[in-house]
């Protein structure tokens, strides 16, 4: 039921209209979104590349469905990563690339030529693209279009989402040399036939997901915010010989700050996942509908930055 009133609110212009106005929400918006534009998102990468952290960025442009709604989200990650070049950031940032916002809804190899064209450009400046992953119905492409850049340009990152219940054997196939995966728990709400319902189910798929990629060849990224899991992962490394250079952790951008920061500091490596654009409406209320518990997450975020 509160999935549903959410959605709904996300497809309202009015509630979109009372949202952005309330002060409460400029505040939530300030702590979880960069900005709108890329000079925004470029300001906040200098701030965490200052400060330590790396960074991968996110052009809010999820949903799209015309061809040239995918020429402008590709066309804005041009921009972006030509403003990283310029900055000379691009030793420390990256970007995350959702192919459903650059047309993989309306033709694969549209999302494909998109992607590939951001991938030139990025190798160009001197920097990675990193594929997210979505709902369990997108996970066949994407893995594909992967596959086909990776012929190009191999440090090409992929998502693995680990409550799917396919995601320990995908781990294994993208577990060899040179490969950049990036282990999240997963955020969207997907059936019980292809994905984990509990909490502890899904911890204990990330755990067996993050075994094999530490004991493969390649790079993990281990996404999380939860500190047991964070131990488990530098306990995980130890056990592999893994030094801090061949793996690295992420969190989102106004997620636990001060822990990042530790993180950093005991010489890992920290990757920020900072989403900017004018989006960002329909951003948040999509994280929030996938999983109604992260109102109270957002809630505990906004009280506390620890």
């Amino acid at each position: 039921m509160l999935r549903s009133v959410i959605l709904a609110a996300s497809r309202s212009s009015g509630v979109e209209r009372l949202v952005a106005t309330a002060p409460v929400t400029r505040d939530l918006v300030r702590r979880f979104v960069a900005g709108t534009t890329s000079d925004d998102a470029l300001r906040a990468t200098r701030e965490l590349v200052d400060a330590g952290l790396t960074v991968t960025l996110d052009h809010l442009g999820e949903d799209t469905v015309k061809a040239e709604q995918a020429t402008a989200v590709r066309e804005a990650y041009l921009r972006l990563l030509a403003g990283l070049g310029a900055a000379g950031l691009t030793a420390s940032a990256e970007v995350s690339v959702k192919l459903s916002a650059v047309g993989q809804a309306i033709d694969e190899q549209l999302a494909y030529e998109n992607a590939r064209l951001i991938c030139a450009k990025a190798a160009e400046v001197g920097t990675t693209v990193t594929l997210d992953m979505e709902d369990h119905t997108t996970t066949d492409s994407t893995l594909d279009i992967l596959a086909k850049l990776r012929n190009d340009y191999p440090d090409t990152g992929a998502v693995l989402q680990a409550y799917l219940r396919r995601t320990e054997s995908d781990c294994r196939e993208l577990s060899g040399p040179g490969s950049r995966v990036r282990l999240c728990k997963g955020a969207y709400k997907e059936p019980e036939s292809v994905a984990y319902q509990s909490t502890v189910d899904v911890d204990k798929s990330y755990v067996r997901c993050m075994n094999v990629l530490m004991a493969g060849s390649g790079y993990p990224m281990l996404a999380t915010h939860d500190p047991r899991l964070i131990a488990i992962g530098q306990d995980r490394a130890r056990w592999y010989d893994r030094t801090p250079d061949q793996f690295e952790f992420q969190m989102l951008y106004g997620i636990r700050p001060d822990e990042q920061t530790r993180l950093a500091g005991e010489g890992h490596t920290v990757r920020v996942y900072v989403p900017y654009g004018d989006q960002w409406y329909g951003y948040l209320m999509r994280r929030l509908a996938e999983r109604p518990a992260n109102l109270a997450f957002f809630a505990r975020a906004m009280a506390s930055r620890k």
